[in-house]
C-alpha cells in the first residue's frame, strides 16, 4: 500500500470511503485496503473487512511482486545493453563470410583469428590455425585429384572455401564466441589490405605468365 493511498483515504468522507469498499471493483486494491483502514481508524470499520481484507492484501503482494519482476527484468536488460555496448570490437559472421567469399578462406579465417585475439581465446586461435593449415592440405589433395580425374573445372575453384566457412561460422564462433556480446568492427581496412593483396598476387600472376611464355620456344 503506498503512502500517497493512505493520505488520499484521510481526506475522504465516511461516505466516500464506504464507496471505495461497495465498489471496490472499480479501484486497485490497494486503494481499498486503504480505504479499509481509514475507516477502521475512524471506529467506523467497514461490516465486511474481516472477510476482505486477506483477499485484498494477497492481491496487492502478488501485484508487489509482479513489479518487482519487471523491475528486475528491466534492470537486466539495461545491464545487457550497456554491456553490449562496451563489449569488445569483433568482426560479425557475416564479414567473415563475405571476406570468405569474395578473396578466400583465409582472408575470412584471419578475420576470426583477430576475434579470438581480442577475446584472448588463445586456445581457439591455435586450433583454428591448424585447422587451416590441414584444410589446405587435405583440401589441396582432394583438388589435385578431381582434377585429374575429371579435368579442370571453374566450379571446383568456386566451391572449395564453401566447407571452410561453414566451420567458421557454424562450430568455431558459437565455441569460442558463442553469445558474448560485441561491437561490431568496421570491415573497411580488412577490405583495402585484402583488395591490394588480391591486385598484386594477380599483376604477379601475370608478368610471371607473360616471362614464361615468352622463354617458350618459338616465342
Amino acid at each position: 500500500m503506498t503512502e500517497d493511498y493512505v493520505a488520499k483515504m484521510g481526506r475522504k468522507t465516511l461516505a466516500e470511503l464506504q464507496q471505495y469498499v461497495s465498489g471496490r471493483a472499480q479501484y486497485r486494491e490497494d486503494a481499498v485496503l486503504a480505504a479499509l483502514d481509514e475507516l477502521a481508524r475512524r471506529g467506523e470499520p467497514h461490516p465486511d473487512d474481516a472477510q476482505l481484507r486477506p483477499e485484498l492484501e494477497a492481491e496487492v503482494q502478488k501485484q508487489v511482486a509482479q513489479t518487482a519482476e519487471a523491475q528486475q527484468r528491466a534492470v537486466e536488460a539495461t545491464a545487457a545493453e550497456e554491456a553490449a555496448e562496451t563489449g569488445p570490437m569483433l568482426y560479425s559472421p557475416s564479414t567473415i563470410t563475405l571476406f570468405s567469399v569474395v578473396f578466400s578462406m583465409l582472408a575470412g579465417g584471419a578475420l576470426l583469428a583477430l576475434n579470438f585475439r581480442a577475446l584472448k581465446r588463445t586456445g581457439a586461435t591455435v586450433r583454428l590455425v591448424l585447422f587451416i593449415i590441414a584444410y589446405l592440405v587435405v583440401g589441396g589433395l582432394i583438388l589435385n585429384w578431381v582434377v585429374q580425374r575429371y579435368g579442370l573445372n571453374p566450379w571446383f575453384g568456386a566451391f572449395f572455401d564453401l566447407p571452410a566457412i561453414v566451420v567458421y561460422i557454424f562450430w568455431f564462433w558459437p565455441r569460442y564466441v558463442g553469445s558474448t556480446p560485441y561491437q561490431s568492427r568496421s570491415w573497411l581496412l580488412p577490405f583495402i589490405i585484402c583488395a591490394a593483396i588480391k591486385i598484386g598476387l594477380t599483376l604477379w600472376a601475370a608478368s610471371f605468365l607473360a616471362k614464361f611464355l615468352g622463354k617458350l620456344p618459338g616465342q
